[in-house]
């Protein structure tokens, strides 16, 4: 029997027994009840509050804006829809980077206020002292390398990361790091799938990939993009399984067409 099929609540120590027997990890993104509530009872292993809200929920061009209450509203809507799976909730830019007091108080107030039972971080060895002063306050943290959106305008692209060298060589030095830190996983985002299997097998502990290729012991996707929602994003690594926007947009058409045509309600649809 899988680990998955085992468990009644996944938690860190499930993450590193799916590891260590080779079961995959599935992992998505939510940030609301409803969709929680669907997720959970699908058996997914990890649902993601992601700061990608900033995106698909609230409309904006990157995940800067995002405030901390915002991503503690979303997390806390997410807990209450999940029985058994492991939720983590994104530190939003702005809320970590200045020093790892700050980092340590994000983490409190998402982990006191929303009921998650971990956070994930952006970067590599500038932020490993923040990480350590969370996990040693108790604070389960998920790691984030590769394409770190929240260093978008860094960047200035959101293409493939780490295919040179130098930046690859970091890569691999960054996710020891995080393990040393105390990571009970780390995310590797749109890097060459080689690259993440090396990443990979150098630690001990479970790598979610998203645009990294099929060696990660997990794969991650935001829900919104998944089931079709966003419409007109179609990366590589993006497989759709529904096109929502069309049946839902279907749908309202239908719905607008009974009621102009005055079909809604019938009499059975009255009191």
């Amino acid at each position: 029997m899988s680990v998955h099929q085992e468990i009644k609540r996944v938690t860190t120590h499930s993450f590193q027994e799916m590891k260590n027997k080779g079961e995959k990890i599935a992992m998505l993104t939510a940030y609301d009840f409803s969709m929680a509530k669907v997720l959970d009872e699908a058996g997914v292993d990890v649902i993601l509050v992601g700061d990608s809200a900033s995106n698909v929920m609230a409309g904006h061009e990157t995940t800067l804006p995002i405030t901390l209450d915002q991503m503690i509203y979303h997390a806390a809507s997410v807990i209450r829809g999940t029985s058994r799976a492991l939720v983590v909730v994104d530190l939003p830019f702005g809320s970590y980077q200045g020093n790892s007091k700050e980092a340590l108080n994000s983490a409190i107030r998402i982990m006191k206020e929303s009921g998650a039972h971990g956070v994930k971080l952006e970067g590599g060895v500038e932020i490993a002292e923040s990480i350590e002063r969370i996990v040693a306050a108790g604070i389960p943290v998920m790691g984030h390398l590769g394409l770190t959106p929240q260093s978008i305008y860094k960047f200035g692209t959101y293409t493939v990361r780490a295919k040179e060298e130098a930046e690859a060589k970091r890569l691999k030095s960054d996710i020891l790091r995080l393990q040393e830190a105390g990571c009970f996983s780390v995310v590797l985002e749109k890097i060459p799938a080689q690259l993440a299997k090396e990443a990979t097998d150098s630690v001990l502990i479970p790598t979610i990939g998203i645009g990294a290729g099929p060696h990660c012991d997990g794969q991650v996707l935001v829900i919104n993009d998944m089931i079709g929602l966003t419409k007109g994003f179609t990366p590589r690594f993006l497989r759709q399984y529904l096109d929502l926007f069309s049946e839902i947009n279907g749908a309202v058409q239908s719905y607008i067409k009974d009621v102009k045509s005055g079909n809604f309600p019938n009499e059975k649809e009255q009191y």
